[in-house]
């Protein structure tokens, strides 16, 4: 499994998302919108609105969060088979 995230330090859910991917020690590459050239045009051209945070899990992109509802743990643990307290 080959997970990317792409994330920036202001972004509360890009914050959650890590926090459980750590929690469940699910390791993954991160991508700063702000920090890498293009990244955030990589976003726009794959999800068609640059909003973060995003999975690439083996080349699949994931929005791994609603907007007004935050980060989506219960689909998220059931993505990775983690367990959702």
């Amino acid at each position: 499994m080959q997970l990317t995230v792409y994330t920036a330090p202001w972004c509360r859910d890009c914050r959650e998302a890590k926090r459980f991917l750590a929690q469940h020690n699910i390791p993954y590459a991160e991508i700063d919108i702000e920090q890498v050239p293009g990244a955030a045009d990589e976003v726009l051209e794959n999800v068609g609105k640059k909003a973060i945070p995003q999975f690439v899990l083996d080349g699949k992109w994931i929005q791994p969060y609603r907007p007004g509802q935050g980060f989506l743990h219960a689909e998220m643990s059931a993505l990775f088979g983690v367990t959702h307290p």
